[in-house]
């Protein structure tokens, strides 16, 4: 039995290990606990693999690259406690991106005792590249073959006793999703770390490549750490992978001379030997490959043929995923005012509650107003405001990520990215960011160009996260559409979509305007993977939207709303002559909100709604009805009603809309690039640039309304 985590006593202390800096902390339950990494190509099953054993909700979408840095878990087999480390999903160890060498650095110098490699039953010559680069590095290797029930149904018949013969290392059949073959996998890792290592059989190269590895093992042995076998360390510098010289010298202080490698090396073709190297893998794989692998029916991949030539056909693919998008919002718009209404209600209601034991504790009154009036109605708005529509928004887009439809939505897109110079995979993290803005900017780290990756972050924003679906949403229902019902919701979710359709145009505009000014470069080649369209795992997704989306980005939000509700309590309740400091503020901006078609208690709102975008409206009705803490109004007409009595018109509405839509990211948003970015620079940048695209788009839209008289 493979026991997960509940092994665990009240007694245990865990025991990290003392590890070079910058890796993983690796955390025992037992000093004799083993470790194994988890590696693999993406979209391959790995992270499925590693939950399905340790019972973590470690996040796995049905697109490349999700797992960007090393997450750890524990199991227990036969007594004995394994710490399984899930390293990033990359193609190669020679470290050409960020996915790569922290796989390889785990290997290398993290502690493992072992390695599993997970392939992907249906397209295991691509993934035999990673098999035969890991082998070299580690001989005590187990090869995973996941998905072995996906590539039955796709007519793949993979002969498992073949594979491993012609590897030499064991090699266990799975399907992680059901759970079939994880017993076996566990026991051939026990015997692997238990025994003698495995013989691994390794790629023959040319005689050029072998003559250069012999000239530079001398100069290895001298140096090399015993657990880094030196052949595999002779054909990364061979490669010209300076990276791994760097590594050595941070994590364990060997320093190799370019000098000395340079001299071993003379007379070589370096360049020439490394394109050697990398052939001869990618030639052994594929005779692996033809000897392991047969195919014995097609059916189930002309019905993939099919969907992709409707998904992304260039007349076909773009409208569909308008049409997809515009079914999602209005699922979410018609499905969430009803239980937003109620848990409004509800919270509000818990708020008297709280304000009579307040009342029994015999609290001062500015104190009882401070705490419920403040802190707790700001929370209670933001939580009311955000959760329904994001119970409903990260199941349907889990949905999608889950059946394979992204990374379509990505190939689509791909073009006009590069005709930007950015990179086509920052659509999956412009994907990621109508959830939240912030998991965006995290996501950015599959983009293997820093200059890209910086490109991806700064205009991430330009896509509005949940946050500011309400006001959005409120604004189009309140001025522009009539209708009511049925009808009126789609109206109303086709124009969100026309908003979300602008934010993506600026999105190409600023990255080619940056591509030319300060981050010139030419686009990078990737290659994107399309994973094969898979049944989603409804209960699955729904704990995961649930539990690692909604919830996650709902604590985020609720942690920043209670210092801000007691901010704009106190801005709302001190008083300078016979104004607030909130009235104040609001005179002070407001001739350069005017130019902007808004009003100084408009733009105040975006500032103070720094925090969390939800607080935008009611500090605004807050300020029009002059109370001291935030207002609730779920009723459209009156509040419709209440705007217009403060002077607004369509034009008011519309550069609210446009300025919703192009402001500073929220405060979250803005801490979570300075730590990717690790640049207080960029950060403002990230500021900077959408607000000043939406000052000046606010701007134009007022001065030809006010050309033509609106």
């Amino acid at each position: 039995m493979i026991d997960v985590g509940t092994e665990r006593k009240k007694t245990d202390v865990l025991l990290p290990e003392p590890v070079p800096e910058g890796l993983l902390c690796i955390n025992r339950v037992h000093p004799e606990d083993r470790v194994a990494a988890l590696a693999g190509n993406p979209n391959v099953g790995k992270s499925t693999v590693f939950n399905a054993l340790t019972h973590l909700r470690q996040h796995t979408g049905n697109w490349a690259g999700k797992t960007v840095s090393n997450a750890q878990g524990y199991c227990a087999f036969h007594g004995r406690g394994y710490v399984l480390v899930d390293l990033p999903g990359c193609y190669s160890l020679l470290a050409h991106s960020a996915e790569e060498e922290a796989a390889r650095d785990f290997l290398c110098f993290g502690g493992a005792d072992a390695a599993v490699v997970v392939c992907d039953a249906t397209c295991l010559e691509r993934n035999l590249n990673l098999v035969l680069q890991t082998i070299e590095l580690q001989p005590r290797t187990v090869v995973c073959v996941n998905l072995m029930d996906e590539a039955k149904r796709r007519g793949f018949a993979v002969d498992l006793e073949e594979l491993h013969l012609l590897l030499g290392v064991p090699v266990i059949g799975t399907s992680a999703r059901s759970r079939r073959g994880l017993e076996h996998l566990m026991a051939a890792l026990e015997r692997v770390m238990d025994g003698d290592a495995p013989e691994p059989n390794t790629v023959v190269y040319s005689d050029a490549v072998e003559t250069a590895v012999a000239r530079l093992l001398p100069l290895l042995q001298e140096n090399y750490p015993p657990h880094i076998p030196p052949r595999w360390l002779a054909l990364r510098l061979i490669d010209g992978d300076d990276s791994i010289r760097a590594a050595l010298g941070t994590y364990l202080n060997i320093t190799l001379a370019q000098e000395a490698i340079d001299a071993a090396l003379d007379g070589f073709d370096r360049a020439a030997l490394a394109d050697e190297v990398v052939s001869a893998i990618v030639r052994h794989a594929e005779r692996i490959a033809a000897v392991a692998v047969r195919r014995i029916q097609e059916k189930y991949d002309r019905r993939d043929q099919r969907l992709d030539r409707l998904f992304t056909g260039k007349l076909t693919g773009f409208p569909i995923m308008l049409l997809l998008l515009l079914f999602i919002f209005w699922l979410t718009i018609s499905g969430a005012n009803y239980p937003s209404a109620l848990l409004s209600e509800g919270l509000f209601a818990l708020g008297e509650l709280l304000r009579g034991l307040c009342t029994a504790l015999v609290l001062p009154g500015w104190l009882t107003s401070l705490l419920i009036d403040g802190a707790y109605k700001t929370l209670a708005w933001v939580v009311s405001v955000m959760l329904p529509p994001m119970a409903i928004f990260f199941p349907l887009f889990t949905l999608l990520e889950d059946l394979g439809y992204l990374p379509r939505v990505a190939f689509n897109l791909d073009h006009a990215f590069r005709k930007c110079s950015a990179c086509g995979k920052q659509a999956l993290t412009m994907c990621m960011g109508f959830g939240c803005n912030a998991a965006g900017v995290v996501g950015a780290r599959i983009i293997d160009s820093p200059r890209e990756r910086l490109l991806a972050i700064l205009t991430n924003s330009f896509v509005p996260c949940n946050g500011r679906f309400p006001t959005l949403i409120a604004i189009i229902t309140m001025f522009f559409v009539t209708s009511a019902g049925f009808l009126g919701s789609v109206l109303s979710s086709a124009l969100l979509v026309l908003v979300i359709v602008l934010g993506v145009a600026m999105t190409f505009l600023v990255c080619k305007l940056l591509s030319k000014t300060v981050l010139q470069g030419v686009p990078s080649s990737f290659a994107l993977e399309l994973p094969p369209y898979r049944r989603p795992q409804i209960g699955k997704v729904i704990i995961r939207s649930v539990l690692d989306r909604t919830l996650f980005v709902l604590g985020r939000a609720a942690a920043v709303a209670l210092p801000a509700g007691v901010l704009i309590w106190v801005m709302a309740n001190v008083t300078v002559g016979e104004r607030t400091l909130l009235m104040h503020c609001a005179g002070f901006l407001d001739p350069f909100a005017r130019l902007m078609g808004l009003d100084g208690v408009i733009l105040l709102a975006f500032i103070l709604g720094l925090p969390a975008n939800e607080i935008v409206v009611p500090i605004i009705l807050m300020a029009y009805l002059a109370q001291g803490s935030l207002t609730e109004m779920a009723d459209y007409t009156a509040l419709h009603t209440l705007l217009v009595a403060n002077g607004w018109t369509w034009v008011t509405a519309l550069c609210t809309m446009l300025f919703s839509l192009f402001h500073w990211p929220c405060s979250t948003t803005l801490m979570t690039i300075k730590k990717e970015t690790q640049s207080l620079k960029w950060t403002l940048a990230a500021l900077v640039i959408p607000t000043l695209c939406g000052v000046v788009l606010c701007m134009a839209v007022n001065a030809v309304a006010a050309l033509f008289g609106a």
